[in-house]
């Protein structure tokens, strides 16, 4: 077995991915075991997984290996999401390229290029997973559009229109004019812009006075239908059941009140144009106004808009502007701050806009998912998301479920008519057909004569039914899997699709199936770039996730990104975290490294007193630890659980516990019962580190020795906790104290190792239980008990706690002028420092200026400076003396 070389990621990462897969180490099937189940939040297939996918299936992946070798059995589902408005965006700019369009195509050569694109980016993300070693179940892989998932989608659509949750209606909708589609709430991005606000001149019907309204959009003028003012605002009362006239059109509109207005925005008049603002329409709705929608679909004017018919929305602004200068309809222009919304996917301003939609009703739904988290029965991490969730949910309006796109899920409608009621629901045309014939009595239609709806279901509707159709649970409610694996244990997920996808989970899994979806969610934070900009496919602000993967490793990058990640919490990424990994990675391989350089001293009859003593310290601290790992993996403090390992390695196994073990022989030897439990405990490590570094850990643990695939580390037990000795620990931290004191005392004073030096440890009684340890690591060639200060014997003290130590030369100690002259520069430097401490303290005017607790620090600066000085100075005269 040659480990004398350099760690190498590569070789060794996709090694051990193909020996697990070969194995089928991934697989889950239904059994008498205890399930744990996970989906993966199915990423888009718009591009490459970011560094922030990295980071959520990260996150799972060490969720799944922790339990599979808890002994669940482990099931996490992969997938990739088709992401209607922004796959098809990506496919019709990639189409613009090449001179052709969606259009030209027709819809079925069109969505063949989707096909493409699809089959190309899942191949791109699914090796991207296995890179980062995400050990998901690929038996299981789902698509959203697949054909088990797309059939369970129509279904619930048919039965929730058969059951009157589903309708057809005309409504305030968010159009995005460059994706040509209405998209949610939750799709816009508002953001603060600096605009203008526009007083304009409505002219009084009859009468030869004006009333002023303030607007920010005056192109919409085309659009309105009644001007509003507040019920208590006096300054409008004579204007009541009057009309004005719309400049440049010269329409004649009524003059309403609706306690809706702020008094206090603008003129306290408010011009309602219901086509194109939500509650504007509901006032509209309120009092029986006209509705006049005044754009296309690419937020170019309609003819509503007279003579500025097809021109562009922001093109209109500049132009209606001159116009109503002219016409002497402007009273007042002025800056203001105001909210513009943006498409998620596109970027484009969104219209608001008056729309014939499909809806789902959600209040119904939303009472029992409210429920469900209040109980506790669905639990949050961290919990402040929980009150996110109940305001939205408190709020919660009918979803638009209806989007004007090609890809996607078809809605299952059919018209056979012109008039509005003139369509059937139905899974395929041949069904479609019967259900029209029956409706309309007409024997005689014929398939020519019924067509199906040209738009899709918004994504999210296929992915909120996902903990149920993963498992063929809406078409077949009591199949064995669902029944085995649902609900599932965890959800993975961004805060930014709490409202997308967790809370809708939540609502259809009790409204379809009686039982919450999940258990637990877990928020992960966002990583932002440097600028602080979330990071993004959209955005491309993401480094090269693969390409982190080449330089630094897969463990690596998985270490650094879950060290730095605390739920709910937003953290800047930066390539140092994956140095840090990969450091860490250098180091456990050394480690490994240097154990398996020693040699088994099997006959040994004397085993050295500090060998003993590490190996009792290292047990109990091991199942300390694994308690503080397990409390804090419990309560989803991953990123907690992983530096507690981290500090145990590092520091605990490595830093202290090998270097007291270290054969100090030429034939580099070690006691074999030392050596075992070097071993085992390196095992127990490996096992705890394994959810987080898989790659190597899986790697140390089969060179460890050769082993059967069913003794892998991955399929391996999960140490069981035990009881420890916490008195030992304690005593043994003080132990590490002293050296560590020691240690910073030679290097100050220029003590090589080498050279021994002798401790006085003032203390009442003679125990010498760790003095063993002292003496190897701290290099000492012996530890004297006094009861006080030794005299004549040159030396260093310092304190811990209430004892009291002094370091001193042994007699053997060879003095050399370089040591005299290091002495001297030191005695130089703090004699300078406390020059300056006694100039600031012998000045009236800094004493009477600066706070009372700095002047007692820089007395005891003082006092402390004095002291290193006579400490110093005895020290060179014993130098000198011994030359």
């Amino acid at each position: 077995m040659d480990i004398s070389v350099k760690y190498d990621p590569k070789s060794v990462e996709e090694k051990r991915y193909h020996y697990w897969m070969k194995q089928n180490y991934f697989s889950s099937n239904p059994d008498d075991r205890i399930p744990y189940t996970i989906i993966m939040p199915p990423p888009n297939i718009t591009g490459v997984l970011h560094i922030g996918h990295f980071l959520n299936n990260t996150i799972q992946d060490v969720l799944i290996r922790r339990a599979r070798m808890k002994g669940y059995n482990v099931c996490w589902i992969p997938g990739t999401d088709h992401a209607s408005i922004a796959t098809e965006a990506k496919v019709v700019d990639q189409l613009k390229k090449q001179g052709l369009s969606k259009n030209f195509l027709g819809r079925k050569k069109f969505l063949d290029h989707v096909l493409e694109w699809y089959k190309k980016h899942k191949n791109i993300i699914f090796d991207q997973l296995k890179k980062l070693g995400c050990s998901c179940d690929w038996d299981r892989t789902q698509f959203t559009m697949n054909p088990i998932l797309s059939k369970s989608v129509i279904k619930i659509f048919i039965d929730l229109y058969e059951r009157g949750y589903i309708y057809r209606g005309y409504d305030v909708v968010n159009w995005d004019p460059e994706a040509k589609t209405t998209i949610s709430d939750e799709e816009v991005i508002y953001k603060e812009r600096i605009g203008k606000l526009y007083y304009l001149k409505y002219k009084i019907k009859g009468e030869n006075n004006y009333t002023i309204v303030a607007t920010t959009r005056p192109e919409t003028i085309f659009g309105d239908t009644a001007l509003c003012f507040h019920p208590d605002d006096a300054r409008y009362y004579h204007l009541k059941g009057k009309y004005a006239k719309i400049p440049i059109i010269n329409r004649y509109i009524p003059i309403i009140q609706d306690s809706y207005v702020d008094k206090n925005f603008g003129t306290g008049c408010l011009k309602i144009t219901p086509a194109h603002d939500l509650y504007d329409k509901n006032i509209a709705d309120k009092h029986k106004l006209d509705i006049i929608d005044i754009f296309n679909e690419d937020a170019t004017l309609n003819e509503k808009a007279l003579h500025y018919k097809g021109m562009d929305r922001f093109y209109v602004r500049k132009k209606i502007i001159e116009e109503l200068n002219q016409l002497g309809a402007i009273e007042n222009i002025e800056k203001c701050n105001h909210t513009i919304g943006f498409s998620e996917r596109t970027f484009s301003v969104v219209e608001k806009k008056l729309s014939l939609q499909w809806f789902l009703k959600m209040k119904d739904m939303a009472i029992p998912a409210i429920e469900a988290v209040k109980n506790g029965n669905i639990k949050f991490y961290p919990k402040k998301f929980k009150k996110i969730y109940f305001q939205w949910m408190n709020k919660i309006r009918d979803w638009n479920i209806s989007r004007q796109l090609w890809w996607g899920h078809r809605l299952p409608v059919f018209y056979y008519g012109k008039k509005t009621n003139d369509f059937v629901v139905a899974e395929n045309l041949e069904e479609a057909l019967k259900k029209a014939k029956y409706k309309t009595k007409n024997t005689c239609l014929s398939y020519d004569k019924i067509w199906q709806d040209t738009d899709v279901l918004d994504t999210w509707f296929s992915s909120w039914l996902l903990p149920l159709s993963v498992f063929n649970g809406i078409r077949y409610p009591h199949n064995h899997e669902i029944c085995y694996y649902y609900p599932t244990e965890d959800i993975v997920t961004g805060s930014d699709i709490l409202f997308f996808w967790v809370a809708r989970m939540i609502m259809s899994g009790l409204f379809f199936q009686k039982k919450i979806p999940f258990k637990k969610v877990f928020f992960t934070g966002i990583i932002r770039d440097s600028k602080n900009k979330k990071i993004s496919k959209s955005l491309n602000n993401s480094p090269n996730t693969i390409d982190l993967i080449k330089r630094f490793g897969a463990d690596a990058v998985r270490m650094g990104l879950m060290s730095h990640t605390s739920a709910g919490k937003d953290f800047h990424f930066d390539e140092k975290i994956c140095i840090q990994g990969r450091n860490f990675s250098n180091k456990i391989w050394n480690a490994f490294r240097l154990i398996q350089s020693w040699k088994i001293e099997e006959n040994n009859k004397y085993i050295p007193e500090y060998y003993q003593i590490a190996v009792i310290w290292l047990k109990n601290r091991f199942y300390y630890v694994l308690e503080m790992f397990e409390k804090n993996f419990k309560k989803y403090k991953l990123d907690e659980s992983l530096m507690i390992l981290y500090k145990f390695i590092w520091y605990d196994y490595c830093s202290c516990f090998l270097e007291i073990i270290k054969p100090i022989s030429v034939n580099k030897c070690i006691p074999k019962m030392v050596y075992l439990n070097t071993i085992k405990f390196f095992e127990k490590m490996l096992k705890l580190l394994h959810p987080y570094m898989p790659f190597l850990s899986e790697e140390i643990w089969n060179l460890i020795k050769k082993r059967k695939p069913k003794e892998a580390l991955i399929i391996s037990s999960w140490p069981k906790k035990k009881s420890y000795d916490y008195d030992i620990l304690v005593s043994f931290e003080k132990v590490i104290k002293i050296i560590s004191k020691i240690r910073n005392i030679r290097n100050k004073s220029n003590i090589p190792f080498k050279k021994s030096l002798v401790l006085f440890y003032v203390r009442k009684e003679e125990k010498k239980g760790y003095d063993s340890i002292i003496l190897k690591l701290a290099n000492l060639d012996k530890i004297v008990t006094v009861i006080k200060k030794p005299k004549n014997i040159p030396f260093f003290s310092f304190f811990l706690g209430s004892d009291q130590f002094f370091l001193s030369l042994d007699k053997e100690y060879h003095v050399s002028h370089i040591d005299i002259m290091n002495i001297e520069k030191k005695i130089q430097y703090f004699s300078n420092l406390l020059s300056i401490i006694r100039k600031n303290l012998s000045n009236d005017k800094y004493v009477n200026s600066v706070p009372n607790n700095l002047l007692l620090k820089e007395k005891k600066k003082e006092s402390d400076t004095l002291i290193k000085i006579s400490q110093f100075k005895e020290y060179l005269e014993y130098l000198k003396n011994n030359i």
